[in-house]
């Protein structure tokens, strides 16, 4: 029983929840940057270097073979497939400056709260009653 409650405070705790959260919003993005990726910046890289894409860039090591009559089984081409690799650093090199400037951003405004002036403490109970006796003492003269 003492697990369950343990791992109960372990995943209350509020960096265990934002973490989830980030995890899940960074999967989020992660799609959304292989989208752009993939939909929009390598075919606009496509027309222009005048290819058929990068995803169809690849070096044959062994070509594909189809099944013949004869019996000999069918092979699978064998290829290196360097045109999603390339696809894959642009990926990264955009997720990689996205975070950059999302952490540069909040890190600024972490900045603004360090630098504002920190409020004056509340008075102890002692300051409290001592201003009391002295604005009593005014008011009698």
């Amino acid at each position: 029983m003492s697990f369950i409650k343990d791992f109960k405070e372990f995943a209350m705790k509020g960096n265990v929840i934002d973490m989830a959260v980030g995890v899940i919003v960074g999967g989020a993005f992660g799609k959304i940057v292989s989208s752009l990726v993939n939909d929009i910046i390598m075919p606009l890289v496509s027309v222009i270097t005048g290819g058929d894409g990068f995803a169809n860039m690849k070096y044959i090591i062994t070509p594909a073979q189809e099944a013949t009559a004869e019996g000999v089984a069918a092979v699978e081409e064998v290829a290196v497939n360097y045109g999603m690799f390339i696809q894959n650093i642009v990926d990264f090199f955009i997720i990689a400056f996205s975070i950059f400037v999302a952490l540069k951003v909040v890190m600024k405004f972490k900045k603004k709260e360090e630098e504002a002036p920190a409020e004056p403490p509340a008075p102890s109970n002692e300051e409290v009653l001592l201003t009391e006796i002295r604005d009593l003492l005014k008011k009698q003269k």
